[in-house]
């Protein structure tokens, strides 16, 4: 588990489903991100499946104990590059608390300080300010944009609706001594 002053990082528990249900089942959950909605009975199976996975952890407010977000921080192939990728969703109503920028920064540290990690990398929306201003609030730089890379939705005539992408990243020479 990892510990910063109002936040605990820890691995997600099969008890977690109410809490991941209270902002997965919005709407506006996806603006950025594929996928809709969950139901209850989805709410239960993820957080059962992510409970055995080491690529998300919950965020847990301290004086609560409520799940108010998640990170998603994976190592990527090939595996001996020693790079993670930072993904984040947080409850709506903890967001511009900085409680994301909180949990970003502790994730960062702890992979370059524990797993010796290399390098970590992020990707966004540029539509998504908020989300490209925790990376930067978090210590990692703008490294490239992406035209149409992807798409989540598709249009009333099944065409994809693409979107472009920022690339942020960070190395680990570059965040020694930050946190």
């Amino acid at each position: 588990m990892i510990e910063t002053q109002r936040l605990k990082i820890r691995k997600f528990l099969p008890g977690d489903w109410r809490d991941l249900y209270d902002y997965l089942s919005l709407e506006e959950i996806y603006t950025f991100e594929p996928g809709s909605p969950i139901c209850i009975e989805e709410a239960k199976q993820m957080a059962v499946e992510r409970s055995s996975m080491n690529s998300f952890f919950a965020v847990i407010e301290k004086g609560t104990e409520k799940m108010i977000g998640h990170l998603y921080f994976s190592h990527t192939e090939p595996l001996e590059f020693m790079t993670w990728e930072l993904g984040f969703i947080f409850n709506p109503l903890y967001q511009s608390h900085g409680y994301c920028t909180e949990a970003s920064i502790a994730m960062i540290e702890y992979a370059f300080d524990t797993w010796y990690a290399h390098r970590i990398v992020a990707y966004c929306n540029p539509q998504n300010i908020a989300s490209w201003k925790v990376l930067e609030k978090s210590g990692m730089k703008r490294e490239g944009f992406f035209e149409q890379k992807a798409f989540f939705n598709r249009d009333e005539e099944n065409q994809p609706i693409w979107h472009d992408c920022y690339a942020y990243g960070i190395l680990r020479k570059q965040w020694c001594g930050k946190g």
